[in-house]
């Protein structure tokens, strides 16, 4: 019984393949990690190392079970980085033209599958890249491919893999979303566009009755899309100051959680049984987060505002909050362990304990190394903390001792 349990784990692990992931494994914002501190000493966790000299990037570290990816913009090009768990270098890598515009740097934090390495230039080239050498298989350009156009910030998207396919969201007249073969880059499906253009969202996947569903946004909505054929199951307007909707969306019990960052609204959306219609179960402007993303615990979603509305807790089925934490603006959040790690704009990373009636701070500290917005996702793996400003990538132990 137990060999044939190992076996099932095993098989479980080879066909996900999926080692290192946006906001987790699972998108969410949810790392697994046990046995973490649950407070910390004054001044921070021990930073065990840093490197510098990344380039400019806002990405978070992509970690394996022997490697740390990340990627960095010199010139006008973009350079994958592979570290070992020392923080030796062990190779940097070219793979082509990066975003100089607005907020020069990389976006598209790499995504590692087995022995492959996925991620989208701020032009809106998908790579893919050996784990081995960042040595390239095969390059697709969605926006030239697909009769699209960037956007104002450049391409954002967090690539979503799911077994032999890559889902991503060019945008634009022809097409909305399209899944990509993993291994070749050639167009498995298209979803019809409607004009308008990607918007730095990330898609998720569910599945909701059977219904394996695509939920993202674009310009001016939310979409649903059938993963395994590309058909637009449903549409909602959802306009955003600018353009902006850069956070995921959150799925729990039926419903998605959408919102639209720099003075937008946020909302609960009931997808209908039959995955074709949504209805508007609540709407309001409480938290209006940019770039921080949301994480959802036990009902409640815990999250930041932009630019002036702090850190609170919505309650999944309202959306009232009972408090507002106005130091904790402008920032973005993760959980692991029972706690919620907050990384503000301002540098200060700060340990929350969850709770919906009130903002329990239990440690903090300030990031002063790196330069420029601190814009990047905290990342958690095997007890290390993994915080990026500007060129330069920090580590800490955050293990239970």
């Amino acid at each position: 019984m137990r060999l044939f349990l190992l076996c099932l784990i095993f098989v479980q692990f080879a066909h996900a393949g999926v080692l290192s992931q946006w906001r987790g494994l699972q998108r969410n914002g949810h790392y697994s990690d046990n046995f973490l501190l649950q407070t910390w000493p004054e001044g921070g966790p021990e930073k065990l190392w840093h490197v510098d000299n990344l380039g400019k990037g806002f990405t978070s570290a992509a970690v394996t079970s022997d490697r740390i990816y990340i990627t960095g913009v010199f010139g006008d090009e973009g350079w994958l980085f592979a570290f070992n768990h020392d923080g030796k270098l062990l190779f940097r890598k070219s793979y082509g033209p990066e975003w100089t515009r607005n907020y020069a740097g990389t976006r598209s934090t790499p995504v590692v599958v087995d022995d492959l390495i996925y991620l989208e230039s701020g032009q809106g080239v998908v790579y893919c890249l050996r784990a081995l050498d960042g040595s390239q298989v095969w390059a697709v350009d969605l926006l030239k491919k697909f009769h699209s156009r960037n956007i104002d910030w450049g391409m954002t998207e967090q690539l979503l893999v799911d077994g032999d396919r890559i889902y991503c969201t060019p945008g634009g007249p022809r097409v909305g979303m399209v899944a990509l073969d993993r291994l070749t880059g050639k167009t498995i499906w298209t979803s019809p566009g409607n004009g308008e253009l990607s918007s730095y969202c990330s898609p998720i996947l569910v599945n909701h009755n059977g219904i394996r569903m695509l939920i993202t946004m674009l310009q001016k909505s939310v979409i649903g899309v059938n993963a395994e054929t590309g058909e637009l199951l449903w549409r909602r307007s959802f306009p955003a100051p600018y353009d902006i909707h850069a956070n995921m969306p959150i799925y729990h019990d039926g419903g998605v959680y959408v919102q639209a960052g720099e003075g937008g609204i946020g909302m609960v959306l009931k997808i209908a049984a039959d995955g074709k219609s949504v209805a508007v179960l609540w709407e309001n402007d409480n938290m209006d987060t940019l770039t921080g993303h949301a994480v959802l615990i036990d009902g409640f979603i815990y999250g930041a505002g932009y630019p002036r509305k702090g850190f609170q807790a919505l309650d999944w089925n309202t959306g009232v909050s009972q408090f507002e934490a106005r130091d904790f603006t402008r920032s973005n959040v993760i959980v692991a362990a029972g706690r919620i790690y907050v990384y503000t704009e301002k540098g200060v990373v700060g340990l929350v304990k969850p709770n919906p009636k009130k903002f329990e701070l239990l440690s903090s500290f300030r990031i002063r190394e790196g330069s420029g917005p601190h814009w990047a996702h905290v990342v958690i793996h095997d007890g290390r903390m993994y915080i990026r400003h500007g060129d330069v990538l920090m580590v800490y132990d955050i293990r239970e001792k």
